[in-house]
């Protein structure tokens, strides 16, 4: 049996970047944070943050305005490894989270202008509730 799951609580590093296919299709792409607090053993308070990149695949166009810097989500998805060969001719090497679920926390502020989609949103269909 074999489980490859994330589940993550995070802000948005920045605007969610859209990027369309030749044959069809999308892709968006964006970083979360997510930040542990911690205290050592001398009684000193720190924090630690991780960036993980986060990929969906369709609905990019609609999804993609709602997901913008400072914005808190929460993401369910699975790890993904993939290599690229760079410039230089080497190869890179980047993990993702490929999200199928996403949440948008923190209320919805229509006195801002803030018309984001209420609730969860699945990244695997095309049931868009906007």
């Amino acid at each position: 049996m074999y489980l490859n799951k994330v589940q993550l609580i995070g802000h948005v590093g920045k605007n969610a970047e859209v990027t369309n296919f030749e044959k069809g299709g999308n892709v968006t792409k964006f970083s979360l944070a997510t930040t542990k607090k911690y205290t050592d053993k001398n009684g000193e308070a720190h924090e630690q943050t991780v960036w993980h990149n986060i990929v969906f695949f369709g609905k990019s166009n609609k999804l993609a305005q709602y997901i913008t810097k400072g914005k808190p989500l929460y993401i369910e998805g699975s790890i993904n490894n993939r290599s690229y060969d760079k410039e230089d001719g080497s190869k890179g090497y980047v993990s993702e989270v490929v999200a199928s679920h996403i949440e948008f926390l923190g209320g919805n502020d229509k006195t801002k202008g803030n018309d984001e989609p209420e609730g969860a949103i699945s990244t695997e269909s095309d049931d868009i509730p906007f």
